[in-house]
């Protein structure tokens, strides 16, 4: 049986297979799009750290989206190496944007999830704030964020094996927009024994106000 909430996302290849959950006990404050790690290592929307960030965001209030990327499930197309993942996660967008118009997006990635997502998301005027988990700094140029002005968390684990953390400090600092950089002790990059933290980190992210570039 299909599990509910599950649904079928136009996309240029055809169809994104995704997830879309309200919140249960929250008002709605607005809704997210959750981006998961690398199709050719596993990476799919159910992945453990997706599927909890997704929960933490439902906590505070938004309506989430996990997407399949092309080729993963029952999405249809190719793995395309983060070049047509980038056009998923505007379809994904879309979605959002035609269904809940009057609602702003926040756009949450982990790891290959992350360096897609990001490069669409601090571009997109639609995308109100951004959320990277397991920021694959060692792996990826990020510079690309440093311009961004939109209100941006950070989650990284202590041990990530494909982030160092004091990399992934000094790209902090060097973006203009308002950074909060939460470094969960003990973690690796799937944060193992620690999703509850993270879960928790989110959850109080999204309940301060929200920043202002450069305040």
């Amino acid at each position: 049986m299909y599990p509910t909430g599950n649904l079928f996302i136009r996309a240029p290849h055809g169809q994104l297979e995704g997830n879309l959950k309200e919140p249960h006990d929250a008002p709605v404050r607005g809704t997210a799009l959750v981006l998961h790690p690398h199709p050719l290592f596993g990476g799919t929307m159910h992945n453990k750290v997706v599927f909890r960030a997704a929960a933490a965001l439902n906590e505070a209030g938004l309506i989430t989206l996990r997407i399949n990327f092309r080729g993963v499930g029952q999405s249809t197309g190719k793995h395309d190496e983060g070049r047509g993942e980038r056009d998923d996660v505007r379809a994904g967008l879309d979605y959002l944007a035609e269904n809940y118009p009057n609602q702003e997006i926040t756009l949450c990635g982990f790891s290959f999830g992350a360096r897609v997502g990001l490069e669409v998301g601090v571009k997109d005027d639609r995308v109100a704030r951004l959320i990277s988990i397991g920021t694959p700094v060692d792996n990826y140029d990020f510079s690309f964020l440093e311009p961004c002005r939109k209100p941006f968390l950070f989650v990284h684990g202590e041990h990530d094996e494909y982030g160092d953390a004091t990399h992934l400090s000094e790209l902090a600092a060097n973006i203009k927009a308002p950074v909060k950089l939460e470094i969960i002790k003990g973690a690796g990059h799937f944060f193992d024994d620690q999703l509850d933290e993270l879960k928790r980190v989110i959850i109080e992210w999204m309940s301060e106000p929200p920043a202002v570039a450069g305040g």
